[in-house]
């Protein structure tokens, strides 16, 4: 046994080295050629945009830029006109502002969701914990009015003291004035 060790021993050191990999360490990262980004960052500009978007205030910008650049390649000198009546330009201008808006109004949603979400299952947790201590404080209170039941109260004692007191005058009244009272030697 020991022998077939050596030889698998030998063998393992004739056989050229393939790097191993360890597993306990992060692998090197590759280059990449792709523009990296990050998403968090990204995420967080959206909702910005969306929010701007969803504002009187965007609505207003919008609508004087829109009025400004009808009424420029309307009563402009023909020359100073870069957008003439069917305002092709404004159109596609439009479209293009649309196009953008519309992911990044949706994006900002699914961030939102995802809030929402956590938000749920930390508030469901919430709910789950608040009903198991309300379970448990009335299986407490359960236990406790059953264990008063058994305990002796006060006016349970004072019944009891009143009742040997009774027995006791009554017993006074058997044995007046000092018979039975006293020593038990006669009794022996």
């Amino acid at each position: 046994m020991a022998a077939e060790r050596g030889q698998e021993r030998e063998r393992d050191r004739e056989r050229p080295m393939v790097a191993r990999i360890r597993l306990d360490l992060p692998r090197e990262r590759r280059p990449r050629f792709l523009p990296e980004y990050d998403p968090e960052a990204f995420g967080r500009m959206s909702e910005r945009i969306a929010r701007f978007l969803g504002t009187g205030r965007f609505l207003v910008w919008m609508t004087l830029t829109v009025v400004v650049w009808i009424g420029w390649n309307i009563f402009a000198p023909s020359s100073l006109r870069f957008d003439e009546y069917p305002f092709i330009f404004l159109t596609l201008a439009l479209s293009l502002q649309a196009s953008y808006a519309a992911p990044l109004i949706l994006l900002a949603q699914n961030r939102q969701d995802d809030r929402d979400r956590v938000n749920l299952e930390q508030d469901r947790k919430q709910n789950e914990r608040s009903i198991a201590d309300t379970e448990y404080l009335t299986r407490e209170i359960a236990a406790l009015r059953m264990g008063l039941g058994e305990v002796a109260t006060r006016d349970w004692i004072r019944s009891e003291l009143q009742d040997l007191i009774k027995e006791l005058e009554e017993r006074r009244d058997l044995f007046p004035s000092g018979e039975g009272h006293g020593s038990d030697v006669p009794d022996r």
